[in-house]
């Protein structure tokens, strides 16, 4: 993802700033959505694993990225727990 997109996004719900999530925080959201525990916050449940994710800087939200597509809609974050 270019950079100077990463710098200009922010989360559409809060306006807090995002960053690129690590692959830590992304194998242990992944764990989480194998078992079913992982809920976008419209509730409804994660059912794909994430390749690449964005996460906002108060650690509140992920949003995946999809064929190198931000997708920054507000029903499709993932809350974080």
């Amino acid at each position: 993802m270019d950079r100077h997109l990463l710098d200009v996004l922010v989360c559409p719900v809060t306006g807090a700033a995002v960053q690129r999530l690590d692959a830590d925080e992304r194998d242990r959201i992944n764990a989480r959505i194998r078992t079913g525990e992982a809920r976008y916050v419209d509730g409804t449940v994660v059912d794909e694993a994430l390749d690449e994710a964005l996460i906002t800087d108060d650690r509140h939200t992920i949003y995946r990225i999809d064929d190198g597509i931000p997708v920054m809609l507000p029903d499709r974050g993932i809350a974080c727990e």
